[in-house]
C-alpha cells in the first residue's frame, strides 16, 4: 500500500489547518474589531474625526521607519511580559505579579549596568540582562512555594507582591542606588555605562529580536520537551498529574520562576536598551498590559507577538494621535481595556459572529486553595 497522501488530501489537510488557525484567531480578531468601533463612537461623540485619528495613530506607529522602531521598542517589553503570563497560564497559574518582577528585573539589570566596571560591552550588556531575569525568576518564586506548599492562590500573593516591588524600588531609587549627580533632584539611579547597552541595528531594536528568539524558546518548551507536558498536563488537572506521578509542587515553582525570569528580562531590556537607566513610573503598567496580551494572543507565544505590536503600535501612535487630531491620550487606554474586555467576555463576540466555542480554546486555571 502506499502511504503518501494524495494531492485532494494534502489539499484537504491544508484547509483543516487553516480553518483551526481561523477558529482561533478570529474571536481576537473580533474583539479588536469591536473595540477599535467602539472607539470610533467615542471619538466621534467627543467631537474628533475618528478616521483622522486612526489614520494619525497608524502615521504615529508605522509612518516611518523610526516610527516603526518606536512601535518595536514598546512592543519589546510587552512581549515578555505577555509570554510571563501565558506562561503561566499553562500550568492554570494567573501570574498579576508581572509588573512587580518586571520592575526588580529593570532595577537589578540598572544596577549592573552602572556598577560593573571593565566588562567589553557584549559581554556586559548579557550579564546585566541575565541580573535583571534572575531579579524577576527569585522574586516569582516567592508566590510559586507560597502556592505550592501553603495553597495560597497566586492571584492574591501576586498582587500584594505588585505594592512590595514598587514600593522597594521606589526606595532603592531615591535611596541607595540613587542618582548623585549634580542638580538631580529626581528619583532615578545613575546611566547605564555605554558598555551595557543593547543597542539597534538602524532603527530597529535588537531587543525585538530576542523577545522573538524567546516567544520560539517559550513554543519550543511547552511543546517539545517533557518538562513542558508536565506543565501543560498540570494546568489541565493538577489531581490527574499527581495521579501519574508527577511532580506539581515542583513545577508550580519552576513555572513561576520561568514566568518571572520572562518578566524580568522585559524590564532588563527595557532599562538596557530604550531608558538607559531605572526611573520610577517608566515601566508602569507594562507588566499588567500583559495580561491583556496573552489573552488577545490566546496564550501562545507566537500569537502574542502580534498582539504585543498592536499594543506596541497603539503606545507609540498615541502621541501622534492627540497632536494631530487633538484626541486625549487615553483613549488609547480607552480602546485597549474594550479588547480585553472583549476576549475575555468572548461569549459576546461569539454571539455576535455567531461562532461556536471550542473547548480546546479555554484558559484553565487552578482553583482556591489547589
Amino acid at each position: 500500500m502506499d502511504d503518501q497522501q494524495t494531492p485532494k488530501e494534502d489539499s484537504q489537510s491544508i484547509m483543516d489547518r487553516l480553518g483551526a488557525l481561523w477558529r482561533v484567531i478570529m474571536i481576537p480578531l473580533a474583539a479588536v474589531l469591536l473595540a477599535l468601533i467602539i472607539g470610533a463612537i467615542l471619538l466621534a461623540i467627543s467631537g474628533a474625526n475618528p478616521f483622522s485619528a486612526y489614520s494619525a495613530l497608524i502615521e504615529g506607529s508605522f509612518g516611518s521607519m523610526r516610527a516603526f522602531g518606536r512601535t518595536l521598542a514598546k512592543a519589546t517589553p510587552l512581549i515578555f511580559s505577555g509570554l510571563a503570563v501565558a506562561f503561566a497560564f499553562k500550568a492554570g497559574l494567573f501570574n498579576i505579579g508581572a509588573q512587580g518582577q518586571l520592575l526588580f528585573g529593570a532595577l537589578a539589570s540598572a544596577a549592573a549596568g552602572f556598577m560593573i566596571t571593565g566588562l567589553p560591552p557584549f559581554l556586559h550588556a548579557t550579564l546585566a540582562l541575565l541580573i535583571g531575569a534572575a531579579a524577576g525568576a527569585l522574586f516569582a518564586a516567592i508566590p510559586g512555594a507560597l502556592k505550592a506548599y501553603t495553597g495560597a492562590h497566586e492571584v492574591i500573593t501576586t498582587i500584594m507582591l505588585n505594592y512590595v516591588a514598587i514600593n522597594m524600588t521606589d526606595y532603592f531609587a531615591d535611596g541607595p542606588l540613587k542618582d548623585t549627580a549634580e542638580g538631580n533632584i529626581i528619583a532615578r539611579t545613575p546611566e547605564i555605562l555605554d558598555s551595557a547597552r543593547i543597542p539597534s541595528i538602524g532603527e530597529i531594536p535588537v531587543g525585538f529580536f530576542l523577545a522573538v528568539l524567546a516567544a520560539g524558546l517559550v513554543w519550543w518548551l511547552l511543546w517539545r520537551t517533557t518538562l513542558g507536558f508536565e506543565i501543560r498536563t498540570v494546568g489541565l488537572s493538577p489531581h490527574a498529574a499527581k495521579y501519574a506521578g508527577m511532580r506539581v509542587a515542583f513545577t508550580v515553582i519552576l513555572t513561576m520562576i520561568i514566568s518571572g525570569f520572562l518578566a524580568g528580562v522585559g524590564g532588563s531590556i527595557e532599562t538596557l536598551g530604550i531608558v538607559g537607566r531605572y526611573q520610577p513610573g517608566f515601566n508602569a503598567g507594562i507588566g499588567f498590559d500583559g495580561i491583556t496580551i496573552a489573552l488577545l494572543g490566546k496564550t501562545h507565544p507566537f500569537g502574542i507577538i502580534p498582539a504585543a505590536i498592536l499594543i506596541g503600535a497603539m503606545k507609540a501612535g498615541a502621541s501622534t494621535m492627540q497632536f494631530n487630531a487633538g484626541v486625549a491620550k487615553e483613549i488609547t487606554d480607552v480602546i485597549q481595556a474594550l479588547m480585553l474586555f472583549f476576549v475575555t467576555a468572548d461569549m459576546i463576540v461569539r454571539k455576535l459572529i455567531r461562532a461556536k466555542a471550542d473547548d480546546g480554546e479555554k484558559i484553565t486555571l487552578s482553583g482556591w486553595g489547589q
